[in-house]
């Protein structure tokens, strides 16, 4: 029970020091290929929904490739993070930009 306790209160904890974060204003792009890893890639959006302003899929059907924008509001760790795992994905590329906001 005590320890539940300790872990509420980490979590709130956290959730406090995230809102005293500056956040950033990014587009992270992503191209994914025909044998690319877009279940997980799914996985990591669903997780990361909290910070995610918009996104936008594109299918390149002659390419056979997906193009894909998603937006962020977030801190910058948190982008770099996201993006990196992006980019461990099989078949999968990413490029992140960050605004001057």
């Amino acid at each position: 029970m005590r320890v539940v306790a300790v872990s509420s209160f980490v979590r709130v904890w956290l959730l406090f020091l995230e809102d005293q974060m500056e956040t950033r204003v990014a587009v992270i792009s992503v191209i994914v290929g025909k044998d690319g890893d877009v279940e997980h890639l799914n996985a990591l959006l669903h997780d990361y929904r909290n910070y995610i302003i918009g996104r936008m899929g594109i299918p390149y059907r002659e390419r056979n490739v997906s193009i894909i924008s998603v937006v962020l509001d977030a801190p910058q760790d948190e982008i770099s993070t996201l993006a990196g795992k992006i980019g461990n994905l099989k078949d999968v590329n990413v490029k992140t930009a960050y605004s001057n906001v």
